[in-house]
């Protein structure tokens, strides 16, 4: 059965506003796994926009279900993820200019880069997963670089307006899905997911986590983080 990662980015967001120290991100994890999460995802950013090094290391201390830094294929960041150890690394693109990620790793013309990077990654020990675009040639050189996952960008999808947008992309998704299955990998997916989007997707099948943030955190500003992170999972579960 799919689970769901509860990404805590957006409560560091809110704590960095003001240069304080609450809300915590560590305890919205905590809370966070309490509610059903079975993971808890950070990106550390080269700009420490959110997310902060102390963050990572308590988390890694905490954390009792699945702990998946997101990170940037740099030197910096695989030297702190063997350190730490996360149990899961998701590799992403990062532009310091963006408000959040915008799409998928270009895994083609990176090739060696990805590849060298899996590589230091899988010899710590820590499963690796590439944050791609549901397109067929980049599922086949993800699958080349070795990585154990694949993460499938879902912005498309989440920003499409119409039911026929909708449906080509969900086309586009289930064939990544079943291509990157097919080949051994495993498949997680997010990004702009919400409480309407995720019902279509999660009745696809063939995904394992979905990684969703703003939607949770945002719904928890009026209801609750126990009853918004109950809720998400409760979708992914009927669907």
């Amino acid at each position: 059965m799919a689970k769901l990662g509860l990404n805590v980015d957006h409560i560091a967001t809110v704590r960095q506003a003001r240069g304080g120290v609450e809300p915590d991100p560590v305890t919205a994890a905590a809370l966070g796994e309490l509610a059903g999460a079975e993971g808890i995802t950070i990106h550390l950013r080269e700009d420490r926009r959110h997310i902060q090094d102390r963050d990572l290391e308590i988390l890694r201390r905490t954390v009792k279900t699945k702990l998946n830094l997101e990170m940037a294929a740099t030197q910096e960041m695989v030297r702190i993820a063997l350190r730490v150890k996360p149990e899961q690394v998701t590799l992403v693109p990062e532009k310091r200019q963006e408000l959040t990620t915008e799409g998928g790793l270009d895994v083609i013309i990176n090739a060696k880069q990805i590849t060298d990077t899996v590589k230091r990654l899988k010899d710590g020990g820590i499963v690796v997963s590439l944050f791609v675009d549901p397109n067929q040639e980049q599922v086949k050189a993800a699958n080349k670089s070795g990585t154990d996952y694949i993460e499938i960008h879902t912005g498309a999808y989440a920003e499409a307006r119409t039911w026929e947008d909708q449906k080509r992309e969900l086309d586009s998704i289930d064939a990544a899905i079943k291509l990157a299955r097919k080949v051994g990998m495993g498949v997680n997916a997010g990004h702009g997911l919400n409480y309407a989007n995720i019902k279509a997707l999660a009745a696809l099948g063939g995904i394992e986590e979905y990684n969703i943030g703003h939607s949770i955190i945002a719904r928890a500003m009026l209801v609750g983080l126990e009853r918004a992170v109950r809720d998400m999972v409760n979708l992914i579960k009927y669907a």
